[in-house]
C-alpha cells in the first residue's frame, strides 16, 4: 500500500469522514487521482464511498477496524512478519492488527495460516504457496469469528507451536479482554494450546475493560504495539513479557 493511502486511512482514522475535495488539498494529487484510490480502499473493504468523499464503516467488523490506526497497525503487523520463519505454521486468531499482519506475512513468505476468523482466512495470499486452514464451528456474522464447542474440537486436530491473538482491552487487574464472550472462550483455549503466544495490539486497548477475560498476562510470551504506549504500561509489561515497540 503507498504513503498516500496510508495517509487516506490515517485522515479517515482521525475524522471518520471526508470529502475528495478535502484529501486532494491535503495530499497534493487532483480530485481524479484521489477518487482511484478511494475506490482501491473500497475494494479493499477499508472504507464506505459516499457522494463527494468517504467514510469509515459503522461497525464492529474487521474491515472497519483495519482503518482505525492503521499505520501504528501496518508497523505492528511487519514487525510480526520479522518473527515468522519460512515454512511454518502457526495460528491466527483474530483483530484488525492480524488481519493486516497476515496480509503482509504471506505476500512476503510461504507459511500455513490456521485461523478462527473467515475475514483472515481470506487475506492469506496464495501467491507464494502460502495455504490456510479454517476451523468449523459456530459463525458470528459481523465478526466472522468461530467459536464454540466445535471450534475448540478442531482446534485440537491441529498442531501448532505459536498463536498470535487479537485484544480489545488490557489492565493489570483483568488481564487481556475482550467484546465477546464466546470469542474470548477461543483465545484462552487457542492460548493454552500454543507453546508461545504473541499478542498484537494498538497501543489504544491499554487501560480499557471489556466483557470478557481473554487470557492473563503470565500466557503471552511477547507483546507487539506501537511506541504510543504509556511509560507506566511500559515498565509494567516490560516486567513479566518481551515488549516489542514500533
Amino acid at each position: 500500500m503507498t504513503k498516500r493511502l496510508d495517509r487516506i486511512l490515517k485522515i479517515l482514522s482521525d475524522q471518520h469522514k471526508v470529502t475528495v475535495i478535502e484529501l486532494a488539498e491535503d495530499l497534493q494529487v487532483s480530485p481524479a487521482t484521489v477518487r482511484q484510490d478511494l475506490t482501491i480502499l473500497e475494494q479493499e473493504g477499508l472504507l464506505v464511498r459516499n457522494h463527494g468523499g468517504a467514510e469509515l464503516r459503522e461497525s464492529d467488523d474487521l474491515a472497519h477496524r483495519m482503518a482505525i490506526n492503521y499505520e501504528d497497525k501496518l508497523k505492528i503487523a511487519r514487525a510480526a512478519v520479522d518473527l515468522v520463519v519460512e515454512g511454518e505454521t502457526i495460528f491466527v486468531e483474530s483483530g484488525s492488527a492480524n488481519a493486516i499482519f497476515v496480509k503482509e506475512l504471506t505476500a512476503a513468505k510461504r507459511v500455513t495460516v490456521i485461523t478462527s476468523n473467515a475475514f483472515i482466512a481470506r487475506k492469506v495470499d496464495p501467491a507464494r504457496g502460502g495455504s490456510v486452514i479454517l476451523i468449523g464451528g459456530v459463525f458470528q456474522n459481523e465478526s466472522e469469528s468461530i467459536v464454540g464447542n466445535m471450534a475448540k474440537a478442531n482446534i485440537d486436530l491441529v498442531n501448532f507451536n505459536r498463536a498470535f491473538l487479537g485484544v480489545d482491552g488490557y489492565t493489570a487487574e483483568t488481564g487481556f479482554t475482550g467484546r465477546d464472550m464466546m470469542r474470548a472462550e477461543i483465545v484462552a483455549y487457542i492460548a493454552s494450546k500454543a507453546r508461545e503466544v504473541f499478542v498484537l495490539t494498538d497501543s489504544s486497548k491499554f487501560g480499557q475493560i471489556h466483557l470478557s477475560r481473554c487470557c492473563r498476562l503470565e500466557d503471552v510470551h511477547k507483546i507487539i504495539t506501537d511506541s504510543h504506549l504509556s511509560e507506566n504500561y511500559r515498565t509494567e509489561l516490560g516486567e513479566k513479557v518481551e515488549l516489542i515497540l514500533v
